[in-house]
């Protein structure tokens, strides 16, 4: 409550920045909102000159205490908190104003001198073109204003390289990054940089430069566990799948330890990077995988790569998780790596059943048919389009609501088809035709429609895949007319799909309808779109759950009906009359 005073004014400076820092440190979490202290602190300083600022906002407030107070025992203590101030806009990510109250302080020390050559980053030059005040014996402070201006200078890069990573102006991050890495901060930071570098060379097609990055972070701070999940990732895209695997071992290894304790922070800094860089997409690249989510994409890429064995053992641990609460383990907001819970239990399936474990299979998607047929309505009515209509704000809620049902309500019908499919293969591999063209049979009545959607798309191939499936299996029961109409309803949905027509061949060959097989042959052989054609509905790849399915509707003796049609055909040309 006392009348500001010239004299004093220092000291209360030099107060206001060491309180601030003891503040910081106590909460020791990330800076947010404005540091009344220092408002305070310039208020007092006008006052005392016999001027008034209480309606400036904070920026206009510092530009008028650097402009009109000239006396020179209170520069050192109004550069110290302006510092200070720089650290709090840089948490709140207001770079331009950083810059602006730097070369505000470079301006009022030296009026004459440049604080950015071209093509320098601004911001950057103005922080490392101030010079730091000296700090007299009489004024202790808690964090030298140089350890400050280092770290501000190590944030401000890593902030920038940040924004200009999640940008894509890629070649501008790296150098950015690089020059964080290069500054002031502790190991959990140094690690996070090179985390960040890494992900920014893996974005830029250096899968190399991005491993060195993502090792250097790991060996920096070996709890940088983030870093391991992208080099798992590099390795995917490198297809080194041994390395992959290695690394997802490692991670989920590791993320089943009891938690370490804490990193250590940069030596006597009360003030740290850590507490001035926390943006979105730093938390996205860094974010914390859960063990449940690993083993998940261990079993996934066992899968995708044929290693049965080990799917099946990563699908059912990840399957006993779910008896340990995963849903508060997993996240729901899209970030996760695990699917929908059905879509696992059938990739699970697919694993079982390509390992020979049909029984099992079978099971499993009974769970699956069991817990979504309640969810699906008696009437699923599916227009040609699922997008969202324009309508008033009043009726957009409640449209998006009905869109949202519904596309639910044809992910489940997918799922219980899917779940009967493999059910149909399954007893197809058991030697039992009868149960197997029982379970095909259940989902082949879905409805036929022009719809494009993803989720229709996925019903539209497992019915036919479905057909095929029940087709081949009345061929083992010698009802080759009832095959041979499964194959042509088959060829209706999926135009072209090289195993149906294949299987249709057959099926007119076996009913010695031969001229006709042949024709069909000759068609199919001049348009056929080859073996991939089956995996992806317009361009959209199929859900993995299918891929066994996809392996086992296609046809197996394809090189024998080849000779026999051209066997066939090279006799008729020799005897045209016959």
């Amino acid at each position: 409550g006392l009348p500001a005073a010239l004299p004093a004014l220092p000291l209360e400076l030099t107060v206001v920045y060491n309180s601030l820092l003891f503040t910081v440190r106590a909460s020791d979490s990330a800076i947010k909102g404005e540091a009344e202290g220092i408002r305070q602190g310039l208020l007092r300083v006008l006052e005392a000159c016999g001027a008034c600022g209480q309606d400036l906002g904070t920026e206009e407030l510092w530009q008028k205490v650097l402009q009109e107070v000239t006396v020179k025992e209170l520069q050192a203590p109004l550069h110290r908190l302006g510092a200070l101030q720089a650290a709090w806009w840089l948490a709140a990510g207001q770079l331009g104003s950083v810059a602006g109250l730097f070369q505000l302080l470079s301006t009022a020390e030296d009026p004459g001198r440049a604080y950015c050559s071209e093509g320098q980053n601004k911001l950057l030059s103005v922080i490392k073109a101030w010079r730091v005040p000296p700090e007299g014996a009489s004024l202790p402070l808690v964090q030298s204003t140089k350890d400050l201006k280092e770290i501000l200078c190590t944030a401000a890069a890593f902030l920038q390289g940040l924004q200009e990573l999640e940008a894509g102006n890629f070649p501008t991050a790296l150098s950015l990054l690089q020059e964080a890495a290069g500054g002031f901060c502790s190991k959990k930071i140094l690690a996070q940089i090179y985390t960040c570098l890494g992900c920014c060379a893996q974005r830029m097609d250096k899968p190399q430069t991005a491993l060195q990055h993502l090792k250097r972070a790991f060996q920096v701070d070996i709890q940088c566990l983030p870093a391991l999940f992208h080099a798992a990732a590099v390795y995917h895209k490198l297809g080194e799948t041994d390395a992959e695997l290695q690394a997802l071992t490692l991670l989920y290894e590791a993320l089943g330890k009891s938690p370490p304790a804490a990193a250590s922070s940069s030596p006597c800094s009360l003030l740290r990077t850590e507490l001035l860089v926390h943006t979105p997409v730093l938390t996205s690249l860094l974010r914390h995988l859960h063990p449940s989510e690993v083993k998940y994409l261990l079993a996934q890429r066992c899968l995708q790569d044929g290693r049965v064995a080990d799917a099946v053992e990563h699908y059912l641990d990840f399957l006993s998780l779910l008896q340990e609460g995963l849903q508060q383990q997993v996240p729901l907001d899209g970030s996760s790596a695990v699917p929908r819970i059905p879509e696992v239990f059938l990739e699970a399936a697919s694993a079982l059943e390509q390992a020979g474990r049909h029984q099992d299979a079978i099971t499993v998607c009974e769970e699956v048919i069991s817990r979504t047929t309640g969810l699906i309505p008696r009437v699923l009515r599916v227009e040609e389009r699922l997008e969202q209509p324009e309508c008033s704000s009043a009726g957009a809620e409640l449209a998006g609501g009905l869109l949202s049902q519904k596309k639910e309500s044809l992910c489940c019908l997918a799922w219980r088809a899917a779940g009967y499919l493999h059910q149909g293969w399954a007893w197809a591999k058991l030697g039992k035709s009868k149960e197997a063209v029982t379970q095909f049979s259940r989902c082949v009545c879905l409805p036929v429609t022009e719809n494009l959607q993803p989720e229709v798309e996925v019903l539209q191939k497992i019915r036919s895949l479905s057909l095929i499936g029940r087709g081949t299996q009345f061929l083992e029961l010698g009802r080759h007319k009832a095959a041979l109409l499964d194959f042509q309803h088959s060829l209706n949905i999926s135009p072209g799909d090289p195993a149906a027509a294949s299987y249709l061949v057959q099926a007119l060959w076996n009913l010695d309808r031969k001229q006709e097989a042949a024709a069909q042959w000759q068609k199919f052989s001049q348009s056929s779109p080859g073996e991939d054609g089956q995996q992806e509905g317009q361009g959209r790849p199929l859900p993995l759950y299918l891929a066994s399915c996809l392996e086992q509707a296609v046809f197996p003796h394809r090189e024998a009906l080849d000779r026999s049609i051209q066997d066939y055909l090279g006799a008729a040309a020799q005897h045209p009359s016959s």
